[in-house]
């Protein structure tokens, strides 16, 4: 017979309890109307002005069909610019807006804020550890595998 699962030990258990803690944190310091993965996708677009869709799923791990609906709403209210590319008519390619680039220029103090907030729950020595132990499971999937 199987035993039950202590959960205080389940990593899956954890990983969700963790974004659970940090969406709370988001909520109450950052924004209520902005999420963080709209934040992630703003902070993309920043870095790399004039991608794709595809190529902006990639760099924020969303699906497509969460991008689409994201960038839709973002464009909506006017964070985002959506222009056809002249090389290639079917792709459009985004921007932030200056509007979106001053929201995610207020966004990004609080959202260091918040996660100083969580690294400062573990030791100092701790935290590089804690940052790439995570790193490592939130991209295993496009890690090689060692399966032969």
């Amino acid at each position: 017979m199987t035993h039950p699962l202590d959960l205080q030990n389940y990593i899956g258990h954890l990983i969700r309890r963790a974004e659970q803690v940090h969406t709370s944190l988001w909520f109450q310091h950052v924004s209520r109307d902005i999420t963080s993965q709209q934040f992630a996708v703003l902070n993309a677009l920043s870095r790399k002005a004039g991608i794709d869709q595809r190529t902006l799923a990639r760099l924020t791990s969303l699906d497509r069909s969460t991008i689409n609906q994201m960038i839709r709403r973002l464009t909506d209210q006017g964070h985002v610019s959506q222009a056809r590319d002249e090389t290639d008519r079917r792709r459009t390619l985004l921007e932030l807006t200056e509007q979106g680039s001053q929201l995610l220029a207020a966004l990004i103090p609080p959202a260091e804020r918040v996660n100083e907030q969580l690294l400062h729950l573990l030791p100092p020595e701790q935290r590089a550890l804690a940052i790439d132990s995570l790193r490592r499971i939130a991209f295993m999937e496009e890690e090689p595998s060692s399966d032969g």
